[in-house]
Protein backbone atom coordinates (compact mmCIF):
# COMPACT_ATOMS: atom_id res chain seq x y z
CA UNK A 1 0.00 0.00 0.00
CA UNK A 2 0.86 3.75 -0.90
CA UNK A 3 2.00 5.58 2.03
CA UNK A 4 -0.75 8.43 1.68
CA UNK A 5 0.30 11.54 0.92
CA UNK A 6 -0.99 14.99 2.49
CA UNK A 7 -4.69 15.38 1.45
CA UNK A 8 -8.19 16.64 2.86
CA UNK A 9 -10.82 14.23 2.02
CA UNK A 10 -13.16 12.76 4.15
CA UNK A 11 -12.28 9.47 5.69
CA UNK A 12 -9.49 7.22 4.23
CA UNK A 13 -10.97 4.37 5.53
CA UNK A 14 -13.62 4.54 2.39
CA UNK A 15 -10.32 3.13 -0.01
CA UNK A 16 -11.44 0.14 -0.02
CA UNK A 17 -14.82 0.93 -1.55
CA UNK A 18 -13.30 3.29 -3.77
CA UNK A 19 -10.93 0.75 -5.21
CA UNK A 20 -13.97 -1.51 -6.00
CA UNK A 21 -15.67 1.75 -8.59
CA UNK A 22 -12.38 2.57 -9.70
CA UNK A 23 -12.06 -0.80 -11.13
CA UNK A 24 -15.54 -1.05 -12.11
CA UNK A 25 -15.02 2.03 -14.43
CA UNK A 26 -11.87 0.79 -15.34
CA UNK A 27 -13.69 -2.32 -17.23
CA UNK A 28 -15.18 0.47 -19.38
CA UNK A 29 -12.33 2.49 -20.36
CA UNK A 30 -10.24 0.53 -22.72
CA UNK A 31 -8.88 3.60 -24.84
CA UNK A 32 -7.41 4.96 -21.85
CA UNK A 33 -6.03 1.53 -19.87
CA UNK A 34 -4.43 1.49 -23.64
CA UNK A 35 -2.90 4.81 -23.12
CA UNK A 36 -1.89 4.37 -19.91
CA UNK A 37 0.15 1.23 -20.76
CA UNK A 38 1.77 2.71 -22.88
CA UNK A 39 2.63 6.25 -20.30
CA UNK A 40 4.32 3.19 -18.34
CA UNK A 41 6.63 2.27 -20.96
CA UNK A 42 7.53 6.17 -22.62
CA UNK A 43 7.51 8.26 -19.42
CA UNK A 44 6.20 11.41 -21.50
CA UNK A 45 5.22 13.30 -18.25
CA UNK A 46 8.15 12.40 -16.62
CA UNK A 47 8.82 15.16 -13.44
CA UNK A 48 6.16 17.56 -14.67
CA UNK A 49 3.79 18.44 -11.98
CA UNK A 50 0.20 18.40 -13.00
CA UNK A 51 -2.74 20.44 -10.63
CA UNK A 52 -6.28 19.06 -11.61
CA UNK A 53 -9.50 20.67 -11.05
CA UNK A 54 -12.09 17.83 -12.23
CA UNK A 55 -15.24 16.34 -11.23
CA UNK A 56 -13.59 13.83 -8.04
CA UNK A 57 -15.28 10.45 -9.48
CA UNK A 58 -14.31 7.09 -10.46
CA UNK A 59 -13.33 8.10 -14.25
CA UNK A 60 -11.42 11.10 -13.06
CA UNK A 61 -9.27 8.68 -10.82
CA UNK A 62 -8.09 6.14 -14.11
CA UNK A 63 -7.05 9.81 -15.61
CA UNK A 64 -5.08 10.39 -12.72
CA UNK A 65 -3.63 6.93 -12.36
CA UNK A 66 -2.74 7.21 -16.16
CA UNK A 67 -1.19 10.44 -15.96
CA UNK A 68 1.13 9.21 -12.56
CA UNK A 69 1.92 6.21 -14.97
CA UNK A 70 3.66 8.89 -17.35
CA UNK A 71 5.48 10.00 -14.69
CA UNK A 72 3.62 12.87 -13.45
CA UNK A 73 3.30 14.24 -9.98
CA UNK A 74 -0.80 14.92 -10.19
CA UNK A 75 -2.88 16.59 -7.38
CA UNK A 76 -6.39 16.85 -7.74
CA UNK A 77 -9.15 18.98 -6.27
CA UNK A 78 -13.06 19.22 -7.16
CA UNK A 79 -14.11 21.62 -9.21
CA UNK A 80 -17.64 20.95 -8.10
CA UNK A 81 -18.47 20.75 -4.45
CA UNK A 82 -21.35 18.50 -4.84
CA UNK A 83 -19.54 16.23 -7.63
CA UNK A 84 -16.71 14.29 -5.67
CA UNK A 85 -17.32 10.70 -4.67
CA UNK A 86 -15.91 10.37 -1.08
CA UNK A 87 -14.23 6.75 -1.33
CA UNK A 88 -12.32 7.21 -5.12
CA UNK A 89 -11.29 10.28 -2.99
CA UNK A 90 -10.13 8.25 -0.79
CA UNK A 91 -8.67 5.37 -2.32
CA UNK A 92 -6.53 7.99 -5.07
CA UNK A 93 -4.77 9.22 -1.80
CA UNK A 94 -4.71 5.50 0.02
CA UNK A 95 -3.67 2.97 -2.86
CA UNK A 96 -2.30 5.71 -5.66
CA UNK A 97 -0.18 8.16 -3.55
CA UNK A 98 -2.20 11.35 -5.17
CA UNK A 99 -2.85 13.95 -3.24
CA UNK A 100 -6.50 14.79 -3.35
CA UNK A 101 -8.27 17.71 -1.77
CA UNK A 102 -11.99 17.18 -1.93
CA UNK A 103 -15.07 16.37 0.15
CA UNK A 104 -18.53 16.09 -0.86
CA UNK A 105 -20.51 18.79 0.09
CA UNK A 106 -17.65 21.22 1.09
CA UNK A 107 -18.71 25.17 1.15
CA UNK A 108 -17.25 27.73 -1.27
CA UNK A 109 -14.64 28.70 1.42
CA UNK A 110 -13.01 24.92 1.80
CA UNK A 111 -13.38 24.63 -2.24
CA UNK A 112 -11.16 27.42 -2.72
CA UNK A 113 -8.86 26.88 -0.17
CA UNK A 114 -8.82 23.11 -1.94
CA UNK A 115 -8.00 25.10 -5.30
CA UNK A 116 -5.35 27.11 -3.64
CA UNK A 117 -3.74 23.25 -2.11
CA UNK A 118 -4.00 21.65 -5.39
CA UNK A 119 -1.90 25.17 -6.82
CA UNK A 120 0.57 24.74 -3.99
CA UNK A 121 2.21 21.43 -6.17
CA UNK A 122 3.44 24.23 -8.29
CA UNK A 123 2.17 23.12 -11.66
CA UNK A 124 3.96 22.85 -15.13
CA UNK A 125 0.41 21.81 -16.57
CA UNK A 126 -3.10 22.48 -15.56
CA UNK A 127 -6.26 20.38 -16.07
CA UNK A 128 -9.48 22.18 -15.52
CA UNK A 129 -13.38 21.55 -15.43
CA UNK A 130 -14.83 25.05 -15.41
CA UNK A 131 -11.75 27.13 -15.36
CA UNK A 132 -11.91 27.89 -11.77
CA UNK A 133 -8.28 26.75 -11.08
CA UNK A 134 -7.15 28.55 -13.81
CA UNK A 135 -8.93 31.75 -12.65
CA UNK A 136 -7.77 31.96 -9.04
CA UNK A 137 -3.66 31.55 -10.78
CA UNK A 138 -4.10 34.41 -12.52
CA UNK A 139 -6.01 35.95 -10.08
CA UNK A 140 -4.47 35.35 -6.81
CA UNK A 141 -1.32 33.00 -7.89
CA UNK A 142 0.36 34.97 -10.42
CA UNK A 143 3.68 34.29 -8.84
CA UNK A 144 3.50 30.16 -10.00
CA UNK A 145 2.55 31.36 -13.94
CA UNK A 146 5.57 31.52 -14.88
CA UNK A 147 6.57 27.71 -14.68
CA UNK A 148 3.07 26.90 -16.58
CA UNK A 149 3.95 25.30 -20.05
CA UNK A 150 0.28 24.56 -20.81
CA UNK A 151 -3.00 23.34 -19.75
CA UNK A 152 -6.61 21.70 -20.90
CA UNK A 153 -10.14 22.76 -20.37
CA UNK A 154 -13.09 20.01 -20.49
CA UNK A 155 -16.01 22.08 -20.27
CA UNK A 156 -17.87 24.77 -22.97
CA UNK A 157 -18.24 26.99 -19.71
CA UNK A 158 -14.52 26.77 -19.14
CA UNK A 159 -13.36 27.13 -22.45
CA UNK A 160 -15.80 30.84 -22.98
CA UNK A 161 -14.47 31.68 -19.47
CA UNK A 162 -10.56 30.75 -21.12
CA UNK A 163 -11.24 32.67 -24.55
CA UNK A 164 -12.06 36.18 -22.84
CA UNK A 165 -9.32 35.79 -20.70
CA UNK A 166 -7.47 35.17 -24.22
CA UNK A 167 -9.51 37.99 -25.48
CA UNK A 168 -8.36 40.79 -22.78
CA UNK A 169 -4.83 39.55 -23.47
CA UNK A 170 -4.37 38.33 -19.79
CA UNK A 171 -3.80 34.38 -20.22
CA UNK A 172 -0.48 33.73 -19.72
CA UNK A 173 -0.19 30.15 -21.04
CA UNK A 174 -1.33 27.82 -23.91
CA UNK A 175 -4.76 25.88 -23.05
CA UNK A 176 -6.14 23.28 -25.28
CA UNK A 177 -9.74 23.06 -25.36
CA UNK A 178 -10.70 19.50 -24.76
CA UNK A 179 -14.47 20.06 -24.78
CA UNK A 180 -14.20 20.95 -28.68
CA UNK A 181 -12.68 17.79 -29.49
CA UNK A 182 -15.35 15.73 -31.85
CA UNK A 183 -14.61 12.66 -29.72
CA UNK A 184 -15.69 14.65 -26.52
CA UNK A 185 -18.37 16.69 -27.32
CA UNK A 186 -20.28 14.80 -29.93
CA UNK A 187 -20.40 11.91 -27.58
CA UNK A 188 -19.78 13.33 -23.62
CA UNK A 189 -22.23 16.09 -23.99
CA UNK A 190 -24.48 14.33 -25.66
CA UNK A 191 -24.89 11.12 -25.07
CA UNK A 192 -23.41 11.52 -21.50
CA UNK A 193 -25.22 14.79 -20.30
CA UNK A 194 -28.50 13.16 -21.98
CA UNK A 195 -28.33 9.45 -19.99
CA UNK A 196 -26.68 11.04 -16.55
CA UNK A 197 -28.91 14.04 -16.54
CA UNK A 198 -32.14 11.86 -17.46
CA UNK A 199 -30.42 9.42 -14.34
CA UNK A 200 -29.92 12.45 -12.01
CA UNK A 201 -33.45 13.63 -11.63
CA UNK A 202 -34.86 10.34 -11.57
CA UNK A 203 -33.18 9.18 -8.67
CA UNK A 204 -33.95 12.24 -6.74
CA UNK A 205 -37.39 12.32 -8.08
CA UNK A 206 -38.87 8.93 -8.91
CA UNK A 207 -40.80 10.95 -11.78
CA UNK A 208 -42.19 9.44 -14.50
CA UNK A 209 -41.71 11.12 -17.68
CA UNK A 210 -44.06 9.73 -19.57
CA UNK A 211 -46.46 12.47 -20.53
CA UNK A 212 -44.54 15.08 -18.82
CA UNK A 213 -43.76 18.67 -20.48
CA UNK A 214 -39.71 19.48 -19.87
CA UNK A 215 -38.61 22.25 -21.27
CA UNK A 216 -34.60 22.25 -21.96
CA UNK A 217 -33.42 25.60 -21.77
CA UNK A 218 -30.31 25.48 -24.42
CA UNK A 219 -29.82 23.42 -27.57
CA UNK A 220 -25.77 22.72 -27.49
CA UNK A 221 -25.02 19.48 -27.53
CA UNK A 222 -25.80 18.91 -23.85
CA UNK A 223 -28.94 20.20 -24.44
CA UNK A 224 -29.84 17.76 -27.70
CA UNK A 225 -28.82 14.83 -25.69
CA UNK A 226 -31.18 15.71 -22.42
CA UNK A 227 -33.99 16.54 -25.52
CA UNK A 228 -33.47 13.38 -27.29
CA UNK A 229 -33.48 11.07 -24.10
CA UNK A 230 -36.68 12.99 -22.09
CA UNK A 231 -38.38 12.33 -25.40
CA UNK A 232 -37.71 8.30 -25.62
CA UNK A 233 -38.89 8.33 -22.20
CA UNK A 234 -42.22 9.52 -23.33
CA UNK A 235 -42.03 13.62 -22.46
CA UNK A 236 -43.30 16.18 -24.13
CA UNK A 237 -40.03 18.63 -24.91
CA UNK A 238 -40.22 22.35 -25.14
CA UNK A 239 -37.06 23.79 -26.27
CA UNK A 240 -35.85 27.28 -25.40
CA UNK A 241 -33.10 29.19 -27.43
CA UNK A 242 -31.32 32.44 -28.26
CA UNK A 243 -29.21 31.48 -31.30
CA UNK A 244 -31.77 31.10 -34.00
CA UNK A 245 -29.58 28.33 -35.66
CA UNK A 246 -29.44 26.28 -32.99
CA UNK A 247 -33.81 26.95 -32.61
CA UNK A 248 -33.97 25.91 -36.48
CA UNK A 249 -32.27 22.73 -35.81
CA UNK A 250 -34.39 22.43 -32.61
CA UNK A 251 -37.25 22.81 -34.63
CA UNK A 252 -36.61 20.81 -37.63
CA UNK A 253 -35.79 17.78 -35.14
CA UNK A 254 -39.37 18.31 -33.94
CA UNK A 255 -39.32 19.58 -31.07
CA UNK A 256 -41.60 23.07 -30.03
CA UNK A 257 -39.47 25.85 -29.77
CA UNK A 258 -41.09 29.24 -27.76
CA UNK A 259 -39.64 32.04 -25.32
CA UNK A 260 -39.24 31.17 -21.81
CA UNK A 261 -41.90 33.62 -21.07
CA UNK A 262 -44.35 31.39 -23.10
CA UNK A 263 -42.76 28.08 -21.67
CA UNK A 264 -43.11 29.21 -18.07
CA UNK A 265 -46.65 28.64 -17.84
CA UNK A 266 -46.55 24.78 -19.53
CA UNK A 267 -43.65 22.82 -18.29
CA UNK A 268 -43.82 20.33 -15.46
CA UNK A 269 -40.18 19.99 -15.40
CA UNK A 270 -37.19 22.61 -16.60
CA UNK A 271 -33.40 21.67 -17.55
CA UNK A 272 -31.17 24.43 -17.69
CA UNK A 273 -28.12 23.84 -20.02
CA UNK A 274 -26.89 26.82 -21.55
CA UNK A 275 -23.68 27.98 -19.21
CA UNK A 276 -24.88 31.26 -18.46
CA UNK A 277 -26.04 33.04 -16.10
CA UNK A 278 -30.46 33.73 -14.90
CA UNK A 279 -31.36 31.62 -18.17
CA UNK A 280 -34.44 30.98 -15.88
CA UNK A 281 -35.21 34.16 -13.82
CA UNK A 282 -37.87 35.57 -11.32
CA UNK A 283 -40.35 36.29 -14.03
CA UNK A 284 -40.19 33.53 -15.69
CA UNK A 285 -40.33 31.72 -11.99
CA UNK A 286 -43.24 33.61 -11.56
CA UNK A 287 -45.05 32.16 -14.15
CA UNK A 288 -44.43 28.78 -13.62
CA UNK A 289 -46.95 26.11 -11.93
CA UNK A 290 -47.22 24.89 -8.54
CA UNK A 291 -45.29 21.25 -8.60
CA UNK A 292 -42.99 22.34 -10.79
CA UNK A 293 -39.04 21.07 -11.33
CA UNK A 294 -36.31 23.01 -11.43
CA UNK A 295 -32.70 21.26 -12.49
CA UNK A 296 -29.65 22.32 -14.03
CA UNK A 297 -27.02 20.37 -15.64
CA UNK A 298 -25.06 23.12 -16.68
CA UNK A 299 -21.32 23.58 -14.84
CA UNK A 300 -22.46 26.19 -12.88
CA UNK A 301 -24.76 26.96 -10.23
CA UNK A 302 -26.35 30.15 -11.56
CA UNK A 303 -28.26 28.96 -14.66
CA UNK A 304 -31.12 29.22 -12.09
CA UNK A 305 -31.68 32.50 -10.44
CA UNK A 306 -31.69 30.88 -6.95
CA UNK A 307 -31.43 34.21 -4.77
CA UNK A 308 -34.96 35.35 -6.54
CA UNK A 309 -36.20 32.04 -5.70
CA UNK A 310 -35.02 32.15 -1.68
CA UNK A 311 -36.76 35.79 -1.95
CA UNK A 312 -40.04 35.20 -3.40
CA UNK A 313 -40.65 31.64 -0.93
CA UNK A 314 -42.08 32.27 2.36
CA UNK A 315 -40.48 29.44 3.20
CA UNK A 316 -38.75 26.14 2.30
CA UNK A 317 -38.03 22.40 3.20
CA UNK A 318 -36.19 19.55 2.10
CA UNK A 319 -38.87 17.57 0.54
CA UNK A 320 -36.48 14.46 -0.64
CA UNK A 321 -32.40 14.01 -0.66
CA UNK A 322 -31.81 16.63 -3.24
CA UNK A 323 -35.05 18.09 -3.38
CA UNK A 324 -36.00 21.74 -1.70
CA UNK A 325 -39.83 22.76 -1.65
CA UNK A 326 -40.13 26.45 -1.67
CA UNK A 327 -43.42 27.77 -0.58
CA UNK A 328 -44.43 30.89 -2.67
CA UNK A 329 -48.22 30.62 -1.04
CA UNK A 330 -51.53 30.58 -1.92
CA UNK A 331 -50.68 26.56 -2.02
CA UNK A 332 -48.15 27.26 -4.83
CA UNK A 333 -44.90 25.68 -4.52
CA UNK A 334 -41.57 25.15 -6.68
CA UNK A 335 -39.23 22.41 -6.22
CA UNK A 336 -34.72 23.06 -7.00
CA UNK A 337 -33.07 19.47 -7.31
CA UNK A 338 -29.38 19.43 -5.92
CA UNK A 339 -29.08 23.00 -4.93
CA UNK A 340 -29.01 23.94 -8.59
CA UNK A 341 -25.68 21.98 -9.29
CA UNK A 342 -25.16 19.51 -12.06
CA UNK A 343 -27.70 17.45 -11.19
CA UNK A 344 -26.09 14.35 -13.22
CA UNK A 345 -23.08 14.29 -9.99
CA UNK A 346 -25.34 15.55 -7.39
CA UNK A 347 -27.94 12.93 -7.30
CA UNK A 348 -26.39 10.25 -9.68
CA UNK A 349 -22.72 8.98 -10.86
CA UNK A 350 -22.19 11.24 -13.29
CA UNK A 351 -21.37 10.16 -17.05
CA UNK A 352 -21.27 6.87 -17.87
CA UNK A 353 -17.45 5.67 -17.76
CA UNK A 354 -17.53 4.36 -21.03
CA UNK A 355 -18.05 7.95 -22.84
CA UNK A 356 -15.91 9.17 -20.42
CA UNK A 357 -13.29 7.18 -21.73
CA UNK A 358 -12.88 9.50 -24.43
CA UNK A 359 -12.90 12.75 -22.89
CA UNK A 360 -10.10 11.78 -20.62
CA UNK A 361 -8.29 9.73 -23.29
CA UNK A 362 -8.26 13.57 -24.82
CA UNK A 363 -6.71 14.97 -22.11
CA UNK A 364 -3.95 12.78 -21.32
CA UNK A 365 -2.74 12.80 -25.02
CA UNK A 366 -3.45 16.50 -25.17
CA UNK A 367 -1.19 16.37 -21.74
CA UNK A 368 1.37 14.50 -23.36
CA UNK A 369 0.80 16.77 -27.02
CA UNK A 370 2.03 19.87 -24.57
CA UNK A 371 4.98 18.12 -22.88
CA UNK A 372 6.86 16.84 -26.06
CA UNK A 373 6.30 20.69 -27.91
CA UNK A 374 9.84 22.06 -28.42
CA UNK A 375 8.58 25.34 -27.68
CA UNK A 376 5.07 26.35 -26.02
CA UNK A 377 2.22 27.24 -28.22
CA UNK A 378 1.10 30.82 -28.09
CA UNK A 379 -0.47 32.22 -25.36
CA UNK A 380 -4.26 31.37 -26.85
CA UNK A 381 -6.86 28.61 -26.41
CA UNK A 382 -6.12 26.16 -29.09
CA UNK A 383 -8.31 23.20 -30.09
CA UNK A 384 -7.51 19.49 -29.81
CA UNK A 385 -5.21 18.77 -32.66
CA UNK A 386 -6.64 16.51 -35.49
CA UNK A 387 -4.42 13.38 -34.41
CA UNK A 388 -5.65 13.23 -31.47
CA UNK A 389 -9.14 13.73 -32.41
CA UNK A 390 -8.62 10.70 -34.80
CA UNK A 391 -6.52 8.18 -33.10
CA UNK A 392 -9.27 8.68 -29.76
CA UNK A 393 -11.74 7.61 -32.54
CA UNK A 394 -9.59 4.95 -33.57
CA UNK A 395 -8.54 3.22 -30.81
CA UNK A 396 -12.31 3.39 -29.31
CA UNK A 397 -13.47 1.62 -32.42
CA UNK A 398 -10.95 -1.03 -32.02
CA UNK A 399 -11.91 -1.26 -28.38
CA UNK A 400 -15.46 -2.53 -29.80
CA UNK A 401 -14.21 -4.67 -32.19
CA UNK A 402 -15.54 -2.39 -35.50
CA UNK A 403 -13.55 -1.85 -38.43
CA UNK A 404 -13.77 0.82 -40.88
CA UNK A 405 -13.02 1.28 -44.04
CA UNK A 406 -9.71 3.19 -45.34
CA UNK A 407 -9.24 5.77 -48.34
CA UNK A 408 -7.99 3.79 -51.86
CA UNK A 409 -4.76 6.26 -53.23
CA UNK A 410 -7.19 7.41 -56.15
CA UNK A 411 -9.52 8.48 -53.52
CA UNK A 412 -7.03 10.54 -51.86
CA UNK A 413 -5.64 11.98 -54.75
CA UNK A 414 -9.55 13.45 -55.61
CA UNK A 415 -10.42 14.65 -52.51
CA UNK A 416 -6.91 16.64 -52.65
CA UNK A 417 -7.51 18.04 -56.72
CA UNK A 418 -9.28 20.37 -58.28
CA UNK A 419 -9.03 19.55 -61.59
CA UNK A 420 -11.36 16.51 -61.37
CA UNK A 421 -14.85 17.05 -62.37
CA UNK A 422 -17.72 14.77 -63.98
Amino acid sequence: MTVAPKSEVKDLALAGEGRLRIQWAAQEMPVLRLIQERFAREQPLKGLRISACLHVTSETANLAIALKAGGAQVVLCASNPLSTQDEVAASLVVDEGVPVYAIRGEDNETYYRHIHAALANGPHMTLDDGADLVAILHRERTELLKGVIGGTEETTTGVVRLRSLAQEGRLQYPIIAVNEADTKHLFDNRYGTGQSTIDGITRATNILWAGKRVVVVGYGWCGRGVASRARGMGAQVIVTEVDPVRALEAVMEGFQVMPMMEAAPLGDLFITLTGDIHVIDRPHLERMKSGAILANSGHFNAEINIPALEAMARGKRRARPMVEEYDLGGDRRLYLLGEGRLINLAAAEGHPSSVMDMSFANQALCAEYLARLPEPLPREVHRVPKLIDEEVGRLKLQSMGIRVDALTEEQRRYLTSWDMGT
